[in-house]
């Protein structure tokens, strides 16, 4: 037997088959792992509320009632209420855990290209990365995924200039803003009030509007008015959130930004970034996190990287399939890599080098695309299969109709192009 307390709910659905809610002293129990949990907690939130709000209806009905008739005409039917209300067991408040609500300002609009690395390297004792080269456009959501010691905070650090590349240049677009969120949490000032630290710099920022944001960020009350220092890990984590957020930039680059947070606060930064319209890059261990907010992921290892389009569910069915393992990077640093724009091509004519003619390489039947788009697409029609098959073997499903053939002809839809998809695949892999 396990009992498990963890804030990696990735972990949590893998591993565990209930799940146990401490809140103000109390548990709740509830059947299966944490998106199963938090599917119930959503179901049983709404029948709370109906419920409650019901009753309270009812009560204030009735109170008003004994109010107005107490004395007069109706004075024995307002006695007799007033006894039944006295019995009634009075049902308890909604179990909500409240949430900051966060939220990020609309960023200003910058160019289409918002960054590029070109041919980045960086080494200390050991070489961490090299011949590194992605672009990221407007709008996007990149996460950075690698094990520990392959350099990604160093990369960061190179990206918004906190750090120099041993080689390589990294070019910002037309009108970008960059915010950087620090893991340490270092651009705290440990001795300022809270309120004091989030100050932007060169911004007319009021106290009011400072300690406005701070409460969006679940920063309330003296909190506000406390030292940094003085701060849980969670408390100077929003503070640090809510310094961006003040910033009014359209780059959001995180390093670990879930760190110290509980799970509503996670839920409340992710839906923050997916409404965010600017451009988000971020470095996370937390795979969930990962899953909800990234359309884009650069795997790094040492030496070696790979640009994905697609989250981290996306990643990993690749992997299984054996396409995701980064591409090595060539110690020449000319040879082709992914997201670099670049390709090896055989040097001098059409000929080899005794003169002989190469052997004739079969037409195309499907129209140029690069591998790793047609990886993405592939993982996102495999997903939505499983997801249509799932649907279709629910008995809700089976009692209507209607929907059950929709789900039908999507499916085959689905399989079809998925085919078509593979075999346009196995075709870019061998001719591209």
């Amino acid at each position: 037997a396990m009992i498990i307390v963890s804030h990696d709910r990735y972990f949590l659905d893998r591993v565990t088959e209930r799940t146990l809610e401490l809140y103000r002293g109390t548990i709740d129990s509830y059947a299966g792992n944490f998106s199963a949990y938090w599917r119930q907690k959503g179901e049983r939130l709404e029948v709370q509320r109906r419920t409650y709000e019901k009753q309270r209806i009812e009560i204030a009905k009735n109170e008003e009632f004994i109010r107005r008739n107490f004395a007069g005409q109706k004075s024995a039917q307002a006695k007799d209420r007033e006894k039944k209300l006295a019995r009634i067991e009075r049902i308890d408040p909604p179990r909500e855990i409240a949430a900051p609500v966060m939220g990020f300002p609309a960023a200003k609009r910058c160019g289409d290209i918002v960054l590029r690395a070109e041919g980045l390297a960086k080494a200390y004792s050991r070489p961490l990365f090299a011949n590194l080269s992605f672009q990221i456009e407007r709008g996007e959501r990149w996460g950075i995924l690698g094990p520990n010691g392959t350099g990604k905070t160093t990369l960061l650090k190179c990206l918004v200039g906190r750090a120099t590349a041993d080689a390589g240049r990294v070019q910002l677009g037309t009108g970008v803003k960059i915010a950087y969120f620090d893991q340490l949490l270092a651009d705290l000032d440990d001795g300022e009030m809270v309120v004091d630290a989030i100050r932007p710099e060169g911004k007319e920022f009021t106290e009011p509007q400072r300690r406005d944001l701070l409460a969006r960020f679940g920063l309330t009350g003296d909190v506000v008015f406390q030292p940094v220092g003085s701060l849980s890990g969670g408390e100077r984590n929003r503070a640090a959130l809510a310094r961006l957020a003040g910033t009014d930039s359209n780059l959001l680059v995180l390093d670990e930004p879930t760190n110290h947070l509980d799970l509503w606060a996670c839920d409340a930064l992710e839906r923050s970034l997916n409404a965010f319209d600017g451009t988000v890059l971020f470095v996370s261990h937390d795979r969930y996190f990962v899953n909800r907010v990234a359309d884009h992921l650069l795997v790094v290892e040492p030496h070696r990287f790979r640009v994905l389009e697609g989250n981290y569910d996306t990643y990993q069915h690749l992997a299984g399939r054996g396409l995701a393992g980064p591409a090595t990077a060539p110690a020449s640093g000319e040879a082709n890599q992914p997201g670099s724009g670049k390709e090896t091509k055989p040097r001098g004519g059409g000929e080899g080098s005794g003169g002989e003619k190469p052997a004739a390489r079969r037409k195309r039947r499907f129209p140029y695309r690069k591998v790793e788009d047609l990886e993405g697409e592939i993982a996102k029609r495999e997903l939505r299969v499983v997801e249509l098959n799932e649907l279709l073997a629910t008995g809700e499903v089976h009692r209507d109709g209607e929907r059950a053939k929709a789900l039908k002809a999507e499916l085959a839809e689905q399989q079809e192009t998925l085919q078509a998809l593979i075999a346009h695949w196995e075709e870019a892999s061998e001719l591209n």
